[in-house]
């Protein structure tokens, strides 16, 4: 499948989607990837919703690129969630606000507090989300599909990009002029919050920027895969 074909397949994905369900909305993390998604949501004109978490703790880069979204696309619904202000205090008053570096469990139970629970409210009634995960991105996403029933949220899951190699991501960009989170060009290819994301060396996996104390095979933050609470 050559460049065209492979985008003109998402198009007709994200087409697809709309067709089947009603109540849609794209999770956007403000990475390189979720931005594609929302220019051809634009392009497309498709009715998603679009949403962003804020977990407080993101980098200025990427605060400046959630400033320009309304400006660029007007016409897409925007929305974002926070996690709940009480809980996250307690949290930290018990744990310490960078207690996630201190082992895998209270970096799960962080990531849980700043973004699966706003994760669900965003989600809650809806019939389906779209999401920019890739295969290439990491181990734990090398046998993502297309679609699938999400389990934990009771509504269908879409990854209209799993097949795209970086290099279709940023060809994409460039070609249509799509605004992208600063980060990128100073070796960021995977963003999350400030204190568990640093650029990587040329040769490194495109997700070794984040939680780099932690192995490869914990690298989720609990929003696309099972993540036990402690």
């Amino acid at each position: 499948m050559n460049d065209e074909q492979r985008l003109e397949a998402t198009r007709d994905r994200l087409q697809d989607i709309h067709a089947r369900y009603g109540a849609v909305v794209l999770a956007n993390s403000l990475g390189a990837e979720d931005m594609v998604l929302t220019d051809l949501t634009a392009r497309l004109g498709l009715p998603f919703g679009v949403f962003c978490l804020d977990t407080g703790r993101l980098p200025s880069e990427t605060y400046d690129l959630l400033d320009r979204l309304p400006e660029h696309y007007p016409a897409l619904t925007l929305s974002v969630y926070y996690p709940d202000a009480e809980a996250l205090a307690a949290w930290v008053g018990q744990h310490g606000v960078n207690a996630f570096y201190r082992g895998v469990e209270l970096r799960q139970a962080c990531c849980h507090l700043r973004k699966v629970e706003p994760l669900a409210r965003a989600l809650a009634g809806q019939q389906a989300w779209i999401t920019g995960m890739r295969r290439e991105q990491s181990s734990t996403r090398s046998e993502l599909p297309f679609e699938a029933f999400d389990d934990d949220h009771g509504l269908m899951k879409f990854n209209p990009l799993a097949d795209w190699q970086e290099a279709d991501v940023w060809r994409y960009i460039r070609e249509h002029q799509v605004p992208y989170n600063a980060l990128h060009d100073k070796h960021y290819p995977s963003i999350g919050c400030a204190p568990c994301t640093r650029a990587i060396a040329v040769g490194e996996d495109l997700r070794a920027g984040r939680w780099w104390w932690e192995n490869p095979e914990t690298k989720e933050c609990g929003l696309h895969v099972r993540i036990p609470q402690g």
